[in-house]
């Protein structure tokens, strides 16, 4: 097992979750948290850490962020007029990696990051290698020919673990994928529930 895959299945263990909706998710057959004594830390959680399970859950959904930059995010998020738990949803799903990832062009958000960095990827018809680079509306995202038959992208695009949404729309043949508009959390197909209210009250107490 990969460092990374550990670090994944140690989150969903953590939160006690199949956050990811992964068939391969430890939590499938044993929810316990990760340790010795997993099993008997269940029990009343505060407010605090309630809040900062949601955090932690939600910033580990995307991957290898940062503390700082998801701080960033949620930052941005409260300047934008409107609700803020709304606009942060909206920000971290206008990622490219994530796009990548909801577009089927992988099988994991740990692998669009991986997929994009290495260049697999064009933005408008133009290099793009930074994960967390920021989408518009009409932005188009398209894999390279050279990198289409790559076996992760083949398994992924035959994959029925999860579904396209609706605030992306993906052409097979041709590979790429525009974001049409920024989604509000009921729009985004999370595998588990995600509470961006209770990271705002994480972030403003």
């Amino acid at each position: 097992m990969t460092k990374r895959t550990s670090a994944k299945y140690k989150l969903d263990r953590r939160v006690g979750e199949n956050i990811w909706g992964r068939s391969k998710s430890p939590v499938n057959k044993r929810p316990n948290r990760p340790g010795q004594h997993g099993a008997r830390r269940a029990g009343k959680m505060s407010d605090f850490g309630l809040q900062l399970m949601a955090k932690q859950k939600l910033k580990g959904y995307y991957g290898d962020i940062t503390e700082k930059q998801f701080r960033r995010t949620y930052d941005e998020a409260a300047r934008r007029k409107g609700n803020t738990a709304e606009n942060l949803i909206g920000l971290l799903e206008s990622r490219l990696d994530a796009l990548v990832y909801r577009s089927k062009f992988v099988p994991t958000i740990f692998s669009a990051r991986q997929f994009v960095n290495h260049g697999h990827v064009t933005v408008n018809g133009k290099k793009a290698n930074v994960p967390s680079m920021r989408l518009k509306p009409g932005d188009v995202v398209q894999v390279k020919e050279r990198s289409r038959n790559m076996a992760l992208v083949i398994e992924a695009l035959g994959s029925g673990e999860r579904d396209i949404p609706d605030y992306i729309d993906v052409e097979p043949k041709a590979m790429t994928s525009t974001f049409m508009r920024l989604p509000v959390l009921s729009d985004v197909p999370y595998a588990a529930r995600m509470e961006p209210n209770l990271v705002v009250e994480y972030y403003s107490s």
